[in-house]
């Protein structure tokens, strides 16, 4: 099917089961354990042995030799693969850095061997037999010192570009009545998921099977077999569950790479886990940034001149944090300009973390947006809604496709009492904490991607859908059987989905917020397919026939949908392809982010108290599970604002708080209420579902809300993060 035309009516229009609260399909399963995570299966195949890996100890330089005599006779031993003996590898078309080092070392805690062993614990002890001489060369590890080094990327994803100018940003920037120059910054970040990046590997002849946490089947299997050197149809990936990814489970990282070497030198299945430190300097990060926004105004509010400068830090051939993207969208102003430079530096992998670019953006421009109101004298809110835009402000002849920023806005004032809110900082106080609001824009692009699905009816009126999609907690499994059981009028509990397997058809996989609206995209065309084979079969008219109530109907007769399509039952496959709306409309996510803190008038601790979001996003498939995605994402939001920060060690180039201990995360007594509120919307240029993503929606300002609110609990302005409490306690008002 290609989508190259806004959708009209149709079948999900009806909404008896999409668009309902319904419960997840896979709950009981999550609930009870039984949902088979890669690291739990002991029941695909036998005789699993257990790999360990050991990570380089310096961050830069070469493996002068390596002595495996000690680890090789240790207890247990079956193998050790290293770079010399694994034969000649490949590179990933995802991968920046090697997934195997040697003799030459990238980075920290890069893998240089796996030990397989019998049991978990040999592996480990004989991986920590094994010496390595290095011959350690002087790296580059601190983003401030290496800023003035940075160049233009060489490379972008897709068609971004590093730099844009619209007018004369200079000339109106100087000639504004009211300016702001202002630098931000922001640190490295971890995903820190709850379940480690793992895998099991077997071989059979020449075909390798893996069991995997992976975010997107067919990009990581073509990666396996080309670091591997083997037809990619040799290779078979399966990751029906995953225990979190926000992007750190995206492409093929060591856990696979090392199983697969591993259980083609121990000659048995191997399963290889990543132990904390590996998963926060082996595995990918968001990189840290600094910000330098300038906007320039007229006296009443009016943006002349807006610029935004990223620098962001990664390896060699690595891609920047695409934090000005944003930026280039959101508010208006004639004049403009944004730029991102990159340096190098020789810290861990680079990549995607949930909302990518606007993530870190947004920390900064929302932050800077509130010092101009303050400037100005204006409401946030007000001076927000003041320069809205209809169309993209780089290209005013490109309308957006919807654009309720300002109905989010006005809506979140209300909800939360903002015309409660004390203007003036610090003037609001709970007995020993001072009280204070923030609010944020948020925004997030939408993207979408090709993606297939194979849908079959059975003689008992069942349906089954399987796509290559994955569930990395969202809730695909529900929405795409909410989508089934729309298009083919049954009830849910009639439909079976399978996903993560890559002999289903090739999906648009999770990630970047393209999920949820291109995986049931995917259903509707194969489910679209299958109704037209039903009217062959039953000699109706496609277009004058009904699916409802798990019957058939046409021309003033009904038949059970299982009569309709016999014993033998019928089976369709196919995939949206989506045009070029895309470039025709700017397909954009929006939201507001309100948020009340207390900051204890003493110490400088700070308490959420209540946060509320409100999204515009297309249509909402399924509520619970979208309010489910987006009060994970504020929360994600608030560890960014408040605490989450990779400490690098600038002598030896790894990240120190490397486990979850030392790694600090929101829990749920850090944040008493959240509230979500999704807007009333449909998006015909999106998709034939008319909705878009909004998991990433949901993190994208949240800090910069929180910190607003403490800047006017307390009148300190912090503009880098996270905001502990060493940043304010010495600037806090006298305690009466």
């Amino acid at each position: 099917m290609k989508f190259d035309t806004p959708a009209t009516t149709n079948p999900i229009d009806r909404l008896t089961v999409v668009g309902k609260p319904l419960d997840r399909v896979d709950g009981p399963l999550k609930t009870t354990g039984t949902a088979p995570y890669a690291n739990d299966r002991h029941d695909v195949v036998a005789n699993q042995a257990h790999g360990y890996v050991l990570g380089s100890a310096i961050a830069k330089g070469r493996i002068g030799a390596m002595d495996l005599r000690a680890a090789k006779a240790a207890a247990g031993v079956i193998a050790i693969v290293t770079a010399e003996n694994a034969g000649k590898l490949g590179q990933g078309k995802f991968n920046t850095a090697r997934l195997l080092a040697g003799p030459d070392i990238q980075h920290y805690h890069q893998a240089i061997a796996v030990v397989v062993a019998e049991t978990f614990e040999q592996a480990r002890a004989a991986a920590h037999l094994i010496r390595v001489d290095y011959a350690a060369a002087e790296g580059t590890f601190d983003l401030a010192a290496a800023k003035d080094s940075a160049t233009k990327p060489a490379k972008m994803t897709g068609d971004a570009k590093p730099d844009t100018s619209v007018g004369d940003f200079a000339a109106a920037f100087a000639a504004a009545p009211v300016k702001l120059d202002m630098t931000y910054t922001t640190p490295d970040q971890s995903h820190a998921m709850m379940e480690p990046h793992a895998s099991i590997a077997a071989w059979e002849g020449d075909r390798l099977m893996v069991w995997s946490a992976n975010q997107m089947i067919d990009w990581s299997r073509g990666d396996i077999a080309l670091t591997l050197g083997i037809p990619k149809d040799k290779v078979r990936l399966v990751s029906p569950y995953i225990g979190g990814g926000f992007g750190g489970k995206l492409f093929v990282r060591a856990d696979a790479l090392l199983a697969a070497l591993g259980a083609r030198a121990a000659g048995r299945p191997v399963r290889v886990s990543l132990p904390r430190p590996l998963i926060f300097n082996n595995t990918t990060h968001r990189p840290a940034t600094i910000q330098r926004i300038r906007i320039g105004t007229t006296g009443d509010g009016a943006i002349t001149a807006i610029g935004h400068e990223s620098w962001s830090g990664d390896l060699p051939d690595g891609e920047p944090e695409v934090a000005v993207m944003q930026t280039r969208l959101l508010y208006a102003g004639a004049n403009r300009l944004t730029a991102m430079r990159l340096a190098v530096l020789d810290l861990p992998e680079g990549n995607a973390m949930r909302a990518p670019g606007e993530a870190s953006g947004m920390m900064a421009l929302e932050i800077a947006m509130d010092e101009m109101a303050e400037r100005l004298g204006l409401d946030p809110v007000e001076f927000r809604i003041r320069n809205d835009s209809q169309v993209d402000p780089e290209n005013p002849g490109r309308p957006f496709s919807q654009r309720r920023l300002v109905e989010c806005l006005r809506a979140g004032a209300a909800r939360f009492g903002w015309d409660r809110r004390q203007a003036r900082a610090g003037a609001n106080r709970d007995g020993g904490w001072l009280i204070g609001q923030g609010v944020a824009a948020a925004f997030r692009n939408n993207l979408v991607m090709k993606s297939a699905a194979r849908v079959r009816l059975d003689g008992r009126s069942k349906v089954t859908v399987e796509t290559d999609m994955t569930d990395i907690g969202t809730g695909s499994y529900t929405i795409i059987a909410q989508t089934a059981a729309e298009m083919m009028g049954v009830p849910i509990e009639h439909v079976s989905v399978r996903l993560g397997d890559s002999r289903f058809p090739v999906s648009c996989g999770s990630g970047g917020q393209w999920g949820g609206n291109s995986s049931t995209s995917g259903v509707y065309a194969a489910c679209a397919k299958l109704r037209e084979a039903v009217a062959r079969r039953i000699g109706a008219d496609p277009a004058n026939i009904e699916f409802t109530a798990g019957h058939v109907s046409w021309a003033g007769r009904s038949v059970p949908l299982g009569e309709a399509v016999g014993a033998q039952g019928l089976e369709a496959e196919d995939a949206v392809e989506f045009g070029d709306l895309d470039k025709e409309y700017q397909q954009s996510t929006f939201g507001a982010h309100f948020v009340e803190v207390g900051v204890d008038a003493a110490t400088g601790e700070v308490r959420v108290r209540r946060m509320l979001a409100v999204c515009a996003a297309g249509r909402i498939l399924n509520p619970k599970t979208a309010r489910s995605q987006v009060i994970g994402a504020m929360t994600m939001g608030v560890g960014a604002a408040l605490m989450e920060d990779l400490v690098v060690d600038r002598r030896r180039g790894f990240f120190v708080n490397h486990d979850l201990a030392g790694y600090e995360v929101p829990v749920h007594a850090d944040i008493p209420e959240q509230e979500v509120i999704f807007l009333d919307e449909v998006d015909p240029t999106s998709s034939p579902m008319k909705a878009k993503g909004v998991g990433e929606l949901g993190i994208c300002g949240v800090a910069a809300a929180v910190a607003n609110a403490i800047h006017n609990a307390t009148g300190v302005r912090v503009r880098d993060y996270p905001i502990t409490l060493d940043k304010l306690i010495d600037r806090l008002p006298a305690v009466a």
